[in-house]
């Protein structure tokens, strides 16, 4: 499925055409009216778990499963191949036939997110063409980290400018330093919001002056602010941010869509009593108990959550009582 960056170049024209097709013509959008986006990113996605069976392999009946439930809460869209899809742990096939299953799955007027952000510009834009083939909307790419120290505002700026330019597919920069140790530097957003196939940005960092500093530097581009968490969700919002990409969500889609609501229609206090209620839950299944917390979680609401993929290792009976406590405390369970 892969591209080489020849090939890519070659057909850069006639992916620049197919984006650029009338809003009609493509799936999800909606039509530009004054200063209202020509994709309209606003509303909840939930960053889907991939599910495993015992034996570690990707299990596509068990997310098909979780899908089906998913399709009556009222998303914007869903996101794979995100931090908690542990996309880092997926070889590369299994990427693109995740990005296939869901897209197969999932109504026609839902977007679907994919990660494709890898260490190398080649490497991002060859996925990035793949999972545009197999369906995805959007792709949501990381900060390249592992040379972190090299990674100023002029490289990262080269890295995204070259990864909007040969994507058939419009780009969501995707900033999350818990895991990459690394901030996508707000000179560097700015210059970015700028480029016409780069839409917006998922900032996880929990930075509420730097959230609304975005959506203020970035007011006259079409580029969206998406929260990358349901614990500032309400306060992203008051800032202007469009939606949020909370992990919560696959726990609490309903709950986390209504927030959403509240904040639109400006019932401030309802919104604030729900995101009190929800700011423990969604510390246990991200900061506190990761990935394995978030699939323990999933299993009380009915959906599948399964093992995670070694070495991430399953909660002790100790820390599935403290996670059960947290979600029963704030009347969820």
């Amino acid at each position: 499925m892969a591209f080489s960056t020849r090939l890519v170049s070659s057909l850069r024209p006639a992916l620049a055409a197919l984006h650029w097709a009338a809003p009609s013509q493509r799936r999800g959008l909606s039509t530009p009216q004054g200063s209202e986006p020509s994709l309209d990113l606003g509303g909840i996605f939930p960053p889907l778990a991939t599910p495993f069976s015992p034996s570690q392999e990707v299990d596509y009946a068990q997310l098909e499963g979780n899908l089906r439930r998913y399709a009556s809460i009222p998303f914007r869209g869903l996101v794979v191949l995100g931090s908690n899809g542990e996309y880092p742990y997926l070889a590369p096939r299994e990427r693109v036939e995740v990005v296939s299953c869901v897209r197969r799955a999932l109504p026609r007027d839902r977007l679907l997110l994919a990660g494709s952000g890898c260490e190398s510009t080649q490497a991002t834009i060859e996925l990035t063409v793949s999972t545009a083939e197999a369906g995805a909307d959007v792709a949501l790419v990381v900060t390249p980290c592992y040379y972190r120290g090299a990674m100023t505002t002029a490289a990262l700026v080269h890295h995204y400018t070259e990864v909007g330019d040969a994507s058939p597919i419009p780009v969501v920069l995707y900033s999350v330093p818990a895991n990459t140790g690394l901030d996508l530097p707000m000179e560097a957003v700015i210059t970015l919001a700028q480029h016409p196939n780069i839409i917006g940005i998922k900032d996880s960092g929990g930075d509420i002056t730097r959230l609304g500093l975005m959506v203020h530097k970035t007011r006259q581009e079409d580029f969206q602010v998406l929260a990358g968490s349901a614990g500032f969700l309400l306060a992203s919002y008051a800032v202007g941010a469009s939606g949020g990409v909370c992990a919560l969500a696959n726990v609490l889609g309903d709950p986390l869509c209504q927030l959403d609501h509240l904040c639109r229609e400006g019932q401030w206090q309802k919104a604030r009593d729900l995101q009190h209620r929800l700011i423990e839950p969604n510390t246990a299944v991200t900061r506190r108990f990761g990935i394995p917390g978030l699939k323990k979680a999933m299993e009380w609401f009915g959906y599948y959550g399964g093992p995670c993929r070694a070495p991430l290792a399953p909660l002790s009976p100790a820390q599935v009582e403290e996670l059960r406590s947290t979600f029963s405390a704030n009347g969820w369970l």
